[in-house]
C-alpha cells in the first residue's frame, strides 16, 4: 500500500507543469485513465470478506474476523492507450499508476490552445500485481434469522519518507439476512442455508507532500464500495462449502487542495484550482465461491471471487453461534 501511495505522489510532481494548460474536461479523463485502476482495484478488495457462511448467527451469536482480501491486477489493466482519449496522442501505450514500463511521450492539442503541449509519464519500475486489503470484521444476531456486519480499521498515521505523514481508515456496515424462512413448509426441507446480504464500506487515505518549495500539500482518496448477494452454503461435519453471485458496485474520488504545487526536474508552477476528480462508478456481477474450518470456536476461511478484478480472501476468526 506504500508503494501504491509514494506513485500517486509522484505522478501529480510530474503532471505539474502542464497541468495548468490543459483544460478541465481533458485533464479529468487522461487522469482517470491513469488512476481509476487505483479506485476500482481498492473497490473491489472492499466488497469482499463479508460472509463465510449463509447461515446467520443466532440472537447474540457473533464473530470476529481478521480478513486479507488480496486484489489481482489484470495485465491490461496496467496500460492505457492516450489516443483513445480526445485531444491526446502517443506513439505508444504508458503503464496506469498500477502498471510499470517507460512513460510515453504525450502530445495534448485542444482547439482553444496556441500550440500543442508535448509532456512525457514518468519511468514505473515496480507493477502492482497484487493489491492487498486487511480488515477486521464482526458481526452479531439481531433475532429473526438476521445479522448485522461491520468492518473497521482506525486511523492509522505513519511516516513516509518524502511525503510525509500518511493517514488510513476503514468502516462499514453489512446485513445478512436468512430467506428460506420466507418459504412455508418447502424452505424447512431444503438442505442448505440460502441468504441476502450487503455491505457497504468507505475507505480512506490523505497525505501530505512537500512541493518544489517545501509547501506542505495534501492529497486524499476516498473511496465507496458497496455489494449485495445471494448466498448458500452448506455444513458438513467442520467443513463448511459456501457460493454467492451478486452485484459490485465502487465510486472513487481523488482530492488536492488548492493553489498546489507541482514541479520536475528543478522547474515547478502553481494553480489554484481545486483537484477533485470523480471516477465513473464501476458496477459489475461478481461471483464466488469458498470453505469455512471450524474447530471448536476457532474458523478459518479462504474464498476466491471472480470478477473483472478478481480477489481471493482468507481469513481467521472466533464465531459463536
Amino acid at each position: 500500500m506504500k508503494k501504491i501511495l509514494i506513485s500517486t505522489v509522484l505522478i501529480f510532481s510530474s503532471f505539474g507543469i502542464k497541468a495548468q494548460t490543459v483544460f478541465a474536461d481533458d485533464a479529468s479523463n487522461f487522469l482517470t485513465a491513469y488512476f481509476s485502476p487505483l479506485g476500482e482495484s481498492f473497490g473491489a478488495g472492499l466488497n469482499n470478506g463479508w460472509y463465510n457462511t449463509a447461515k446467520p448467527h443466532k440472537l447474540l451469536g457473533f464473530d470476529i474476523t481478521l480478513t486479507l482480501n488480496t486484489v489481482s491486477i489484470p495485465n491490461d489493466i496496467q496500460q492505457f492507450n492516450p489516443n483513445e482519449l480526445d485531444h491526446f496522442n502517443s506513439t505508444e501505450n504508458s503503464p496506469t499508476l498500477l502498471g510499470a514500463g517507460d512513460g510515453a511521450t504525450i502530445t495534448y492539442e485542444n482547439p482553444n490552445l496556441t500550440s500543442p503541449i508535448v509532456f512525457t509519464m514518468p519511468d514505473q519500475i515496480i507493477k502492482k500485481s497484487l493489491v492487498p486489503i486487511p480488515m477486521v470484521n464482526a458481526g452479531i444476531g439481531v433475532g429473526k434469522k438476521t445479522e448485522l456486519d461491520f468492518r473497521y480499521l482506525p486511523n492509522y498515521t505513519f511516516e513516509m519518507g518524502f511525503v510525509g505523514k500518511t493517514s488510513v481508515n476503514l468502516w462499514g456496515v453489512g446485513v445478512k439476512h436468512d430467506l428460506l424462512q420466507w418459504i412455508p413448509i418447502v424452505g424447512d426441507a431444503i438442505p442448505l442455508s440460502l441468504s441476502l446480504q450487503a455491505g457497504h464500506t468507505e475507505f480512506n487515505t490523505s497525505f501530505s507532500y512537500d512541493g518544489p518549495s517545501s509547501v506542505s500539500q495534501s492529497v486524499e482518496m476516498d473511496v465507496k464500495a458497496t455489494t449485495v448477494n445471494i448466498i448458500a452454503s452448506k455444513k458438513l461435519l467442520m467443513l463448511t462449502a459456501y457460493a454467492g453471485i451478486g452485484y459490485n458496485s465502487a465510486q472513487t474520488t481523488f482530492n488536492t487542495n488548492t493553489n498546489f504545487e507541482l514541479g520536475i526536474n528543478g522547474n515547478s508552477v502553481e494553480f489554484d484550482i481545486p483537484t477533485e476528480l470523480n471516477f465513473e462508478t464501476t458496477n459489475e456481477v461478481r461471483a464466488n465461491i469458498g470453505l469455512r474450518f471450524n474447530i471448536a470456536i476457532l474458523a478459518l476461511q479462504a474464498n476466491h471471487t471472480f470478477s473483472k478484478y478478481p480477489v481471493t480472501t482468507v481469513g481467521v476468526g472466533l464465531s459463536l453461534r
